[in-house]
């Protein structure tokens, strides 16, 4: 059973009273999936928000419309207002549940590197999530990665040292990287990073000070050219 719920209201007409409907609160949404139509629906917008920030993109939902019968999906896709940030369209893919889907699970890091904490290290997550293939009933909202195992800078976690749950698989090379910690730089590297930043911002000064010079000298030469075409015109 579906952990989360959605409640919408079936939309007739593609792109039709958008503006209005969004300014009152709904989002336009579509859902597909295999061997169905694709159905428009209506989502309110408070609600749909709330529902987000829980399951994201790896969890089953259970879509019930106003008639008709309760469908599970998983977000496929949600588009954002480019001015307003805020959501502007849904795209619902209809799962079936003896079906395996594949689905982008989110990596959640826990506790802390005593690499870190400890040595001044720099905490690196190459990979932020992970696409896996599995049931929908054994979608997992998130992997947990615990940082504690990271005690120097030699140490590193893969894929392959994961906890994956039973019945999923990862669809990634087993000893791809997804957290490290890193040296800090000494003071010889900062002091040679400060250098060559210095050094660029001179030479970055030094063009546009030969852009000034020759656009003043452009301005100096036109301003002796307009007395000269006067005194021709008399």
């Amino acid at each position: 059973m579906a952990e989360f719920t959605l409640q919408v209201k079936m939309r007739e007409k593609a792109g039709k009273n958008l503006d209005t409907m969004r300014k009152q609160g709904s989002i336009p949404a579509v859902m597909y999936g295999h061997d169905t139509d694709p159905q428009m629906f209506w989502v309110q917008y408070v609600n749909f928000a709330k529902l987000y920030a829980k399951a994201g993109e790896s969890s089953i939902i259970e879509v019930a419309p106003e008639k008709g019968k309760a469908v599970n999906v998983i977000v496929q896709d949600v588009q954002l207002d480019p001015l307003t940030s805020r959501f502007s369209h849904i795209d619902l893919f209809q799962v079936r549940m003896d079906e395996k889907l594949e689905a982008h699970i989110p990596l959640e890091f826990v506790g802390e590197a005593p690499a870190v904490r400890e040595l001044g290290g720099i905490l690196l997550k190459p990979v932020e999530e992970v696409l896996v293939s599995c049931l929908p009933k054994d979608l997992p909202h998130a992997l947990i990665i615990d940082l504690s195992s990271l005690k120097t800078f030699d140490d590193h976690i893969q894929i392959k040292d994961l906890q994956i749950p039973a019945g999923v698989t990862v669809l990634a090379e087993a000893d791809t990287t997804i957290a490290l910690v890193e040296a800090p730089r000494t003071e010889a590297e900062m002091a040679a990073l400060d250098e060559k930043v210095e050094a660029d911002v001179t030479k970055v000064e030094g063009v546009v000070k030969e852009e000034a010079s020759a656009e003043e000298g452009a301005a100096a030469a036109s301003d002796k050219k307009v007395p000269e075409e006067k005194k021709e015109k008399k």
